[in-house]
């Protein structure tokens, strides 16, 4: 489009408002992104117009403008594009606060800048550190069409807010909040009982969530396909009990560093989530092979497994997972790093897995160059990601004397 605007003189660009109608012209605007969009405003008046149609903004991303981004700007967004807006991004943007997203633009109709976007369906906030519960609060009242919020590492954020906001967007169908540590038990009881289309939710690192908040979650969403509890040491086997009794759609499961876990709450899991695809079960320490046992006999789509740190994981679990249901045509990435009782048996029981793409290996010590050589025999185009030590040169030959580092004379 660029190269279109430089090709043109002014005579030609009205020879072109003569020549296609507006609707068409509008139609072809409609493919350019805000930096273009911009740049045809300032063509002519007539351009102008189209470029800031509303219709033209219906996505909006300012990321790449996120050090220049004030509240005025989303105010005049909001009121030029609110109508039609429906995927707004102002990941990001420090300068985005309270006073952008729920200011008074009309102080006798008392309007926030999200009165203005009714349809706003799609709403990224992460990063926008100065944001707090008047903001969600503002968008309970002005978005109630809203489908997928991310406030991550808005850490100002409390239960009061969450309570606002699932009261007024009860659709809620994907909400990130990784990073808001203020966040507690009772803000998951809210949207337990008022998002019940609920299908994504990311927790990472929300370090009071305990079994308790996450229980209710489990029993008031049943659509919930995505869960990250990463990081959420708090929780135990109850957590993957009240998964399997109640979500038996999940697709994927983040639970690193959750280091109460074990195979029991697992096995309970494997058995009724037979649709998961991605599981992330790094330095979930107290797993052991009985695990992959049970993931390979009921959990036939599985593609990402991270079993890094996992360190009683041994070649049988791997072999049990080679021979199961989704090994030939499903598995495409598996992570192996710092499982020491790994050895180049496991990658013998994987070349049947057509299908793996990546395997990781960092620090598995008994893992050898010959056996990452043999796997890729039968699987040419895998990435395998490995660490050897160099190797320690040998002494040198011919003279006796004894070679010491200026520390070892010191001492």
């Amino acid at each position: 489009m660029i190269l279109f605007l430089q090709m043109f003189s002014n005579s030609d660009e009205a020879v072109i408002n003569k020549k296609l109608p507006k609707e068409l012209l509008l139609r072809i605007f409609s493919f350019l992104d805000v930096v273009t969009l911009c740049r045809c405003a300032q063509v002519s008046r007539a351009w102008n117009v189209l470029a800031l149609d509303g219709s033209n903004w219906q996505r909006i991303d300012l990321f790449d403008f996120q050090r220049d981004i004030e509240g005025r700007v989303v105010e005049n967004i909001s009121k030029r594009c609110g109508g039609f807006l429906r995927k707004l991004s102002l990941r990001g943007c420090l300068g985005v606060g309270d006073n952008a997203l729920s200011c008074t633009i009309s102080p006798r109709k008392g309007l926030s800048s999200f009165s203005f976007c009714s349809k706003l369906r799609h709403l990224d906030l992460a990063s926008c550190t100065s944001i707090t519960n008047m903001s969600l609060k503002a968008l309970s009242e002005g978005c109630p069409l809203l489908e997928q919020l991310n406030i991550s590492w808005c850490d100002q954020v409390t239960k009061d807010g969450i309570q606002a906001l699932v009261r007024g967007c009860g659709g809620l169908k994907a909400l990130f909040l990784k990073g808001c540590t203020q966040l507690e038990d009772e803000a998951l009881k809210y949207i337990g009982a008022h998002c019940p289309e609920l299908v994504t939710l990311n927790l990472q690192t929300c370090l009071q969530i305990t079994d308790e908040g996450l229980i209710t979650i489990c029993r008031g969403c049943h659509k919930l396909q995505s869960l990250c509890a990463s990081g959420c040491s708090n929780i135990t086997d109850a957590i993957l009990n009240a998964l399997g009794q109640n979500c038996p759609r999940l697709r994927i499961l983040e639970v690193a560093r959750c280091s109460q876990l074990t195979d029991v709450g697992f096995t309970t899991l494997a058995r009724n989530c037979h649709e998961l695809e991605k599981m992330d079960l790094e330095e979930c320490v107290q797993i052991t092979d009985s695990t992959l046992i049970q993931l390979s006999i009921h959990c036939p789509r599985l593609q990402v497994l991270s079993l890094s740190h996992c360190e009683l994981i041994t070649d049988d679990g791997i072999r049990h997972l080679g021979n199961g249901a989704c090994a030939h045509d499903q598995l495409e990435v598996i992570e192996l790093d710092n499982c020491p009782l790994i050895t180049d048996a496991s990658l013998e029981h994987l070349k049947s897995c057509h299908s793996l793409e990546r395997i990781e290996l960092y620090d598995c010590q008994q893992i050898t160059r010959a056996g990452i050589k043999r796997l890729r025999t039968h699987l040419p185009n895998i990435k395998v990601h490995a660490y050897f030590a160099p190797v320690t040169p040998p002494p040198s030959v011919g003279g006796s004397r004894q070679r010491f580092c200026r520390c070892c004379i010191i001492l």
